[in-house]
Order: C-alpha cells, then sequence, then structure tokens
C-alpha cells in the first residue's frame, strides 16, 4: 500500500476559544467568570470568530490558487470549529467526511479553564508538564504520545483507502504536530526544540496549511513515500518560511545513539556488574616470601 500523492493539513481558523484564551493569556479572565455561557459550552462547540471566517476564506482562495480545487478525499474533524472552516475554504464539490480520530487533544480537566485557574489547580501537574512536554498528559486528558497513537489510525485509513490520491484534512493545532512527528518522523529532542521555539516559523498558526507530497518539487517525479514538505499562512505569509523541504527521516548508527544520550548526564551508576569488578585475592592463597635463614 502508498501513502496519497499530496496529503494536505488545515488548521481551523480562529475560534472562540482561541480569542478567549488570548485574552486570559494577557490576564483578562472575562470569559472564564462563573456563569458565564462560554465557560459552560463543551470546547467542541467553539464556533469561529469574524477573523477565523476570514481566514478560512483567504486559505481556501491560497489552495484553489496554488494546490487544485479538487481532492480525491476530504475529511474534518467532527469539532464546529473545524467543520465550519472547511465550509468556509469553499472548495467546489467537495464531499466531506467527519472523522472523530481527526478532534483535538484532549485536555482532561484542564480544558475549559482560565491561564489564571490553572496555574492555580493544577500547578504541581504543569511543573510536570515542563519536564517532558511529549510524554506529559493532563489529568483526565491525552499526552502528545498517545494523539500521534490516534493519529496513525489516520495513516493506516489513508494508505488503504486514499493511496495515490489527493487528500485534505482540516483539524487541529496539535492534531497536525501529530502528523509531523510520524510522517517525518521527528525526533523527541527536535520536537522539544521546536515546541519551546517562539519563532513565527516555528508555529502551527490558525489556518495554517502544510501539504505534504510524494512529487519532487523541481521535476515532479513520484517518490513511493511523502518525501518533501511545505508550511504556508495564507492570510499572513510572513509567519511562515513557504518554501519546500525535503524530508529527511533520522536513522542512528550505534554512536549517534550515544551521542544523544550523553546529552543527559547519568545521575546514578549504579553497582558494577559481577563481570567488571576486579578480582579479589584470597590472602590465605597468596604466596609468601621465605624467611631467610
Amino acid at each position: 500500500m502508498a501513502m496519497p500523492i499530496d496529503l494536505i493539513l488545515v488548521r481551523h481558523g480562529e475560534s472562540e476559544g482561541n480569542y478567549a484564551y488570548g485574552l486570559s493569556y494577557q490576564g483578562d479572565h472575562r470569559y472564564f467568570q462563573p456563569g458565564s455561557e462560554f465557560l459552560e459550552r463543551h470546547g467542541s462547540k467553539w464556533r469561529l470568530t469574524n477573523k477565523g471566517r476570514h481566514q478560512a476564506r483567504v486559505a481556501g482562495d491560497w489552495l484553489r490558487e496554488h494546490v487544485g480545487a479538487e481532492f480525491d478525499r476530504y475529511y474534518v474533524s467532527e469539532y464546529l470549529r473545524a467543520m465550519e472552516t472547511a465550509a468556509h475554504l469553499s472548495l467546489p464539490g467537495a464531499r466531506w467526511l467527519c472523522e472523530f480520530y481527526l478532534r483535538e487533544r484532549d485536555w482532561g480537566l484542564l480544558d475549559v479553564m482560565s491561564i489564571e485557574q490553572r496555574k492555580r489547580e493544577f500547578a504541581d501537574h504543569l511543573r510536570r508538564r515542563e519536564r517532558d512536554r511529549f510524554f506529559w498528559t493532563p489529568p483526565g486528558g491525552e499526552s502528545m504520545a498517545d494523539l500521534c497513537l490516534r493519529i496513525e489510525e489516520i495513516l493506516y485509513t489513508l494508505e488503504r483507502d486514499a493511496a495515490d490520491q489527493r487528500v485534505i484534512l482540516v483539524g487541529h493545532g496539535e492534531v497536525m504536530w501529530a502528523f509531523r512527528v510520524r510522517l517525518e518522523r521527528m525526533s523527541q529532542e527536535l520536537y522539544h526544540r521546536l515546541d519551546q521555539s517562539r519563532h513565527p516559523f516555528d508555529r502551527i498558526h490558525n489556518c495554517q496549511v502544510l501539504h505534504y507530497t510524494r512529487r519532487e518539487p523541481g521535476t515532479r517525479s513520484v517518490a513511493p513515500r511523502l518525501g518533501w514538505m511545505r508550511s504556508v499562512c495564507p492570510w499572513d505569509p510572513s509567519l511562515s518560511p513557504n518554501e519546500w523541504v525535503a524530508i529527511e527521516r533520522p536513522r542512528y548508527g550505534n554512536e549517534d545513539l550515544l551521542a544523544v544520550v550523553e546529552k543527559t548526564p547519568r545521575l546514578l551508576a549504579g553497582d558494577a556488574p559481577e563481570s567488571e569488578k576486579p578480582e579479589i585475592q584470597n590472602p590465605k592463597s597468596q604466596t609468601r616470601n621465605p624467611k631467610p635463614e
């Protein structure tokens, strides 16, 4: 089985949740006050803001001009902000398949909660997050590692049902990061570096487009695997690199593995194995020099 010829991933436009959390990061928690209608709504029901709708329309224009207007398969997350984005792309003749595997990462008890409340009530959990963001699990939620396993099911589906086709998926930011980890065999070291970066090129913005292809951008020859990717933010191209990049999936020799390992110092050496312990001679068995007569 083979992957699609072209695989297009689109993040949803700015949602009510993005807007409310953006204010919360700035210290304005108005939408997280008790009794707020926003606070009572599940995150899957968040709609797009006016800005989000505009972003989706611009992304649709970019897709029609630079990728094409028609695809063989159309997949979208069942969360309303993704469905609304997909509709506003205005792709002619689109017939979307709603796929719950494409839903956003589950943040468990930290979902629909102000930044201030998260820091106050879950300080210990957030400290553990800083140790390793990839394997950390929000209480009652999903780790990024869990999300990658969920996305693996989508990749199996694409191999089975969409080999050699053109496919578009509309989903969420962390879902797209999970696709990157699996499709590019991204190392944990690189994931953590990108996750902590504040450079706009290292982010996945609202309505960002990730275009994976098996067609070599220069010759247009078709490779057996998705070998190239470009990342574009259609509504503000200054936020994205906008160029094709060859995917280099890392392979490690023995010394390469040790080079990665040695970046983390050992804390405990433990006891030496029996085979490495120095031999202790029995004093009684040692040969003594005879006494002079």
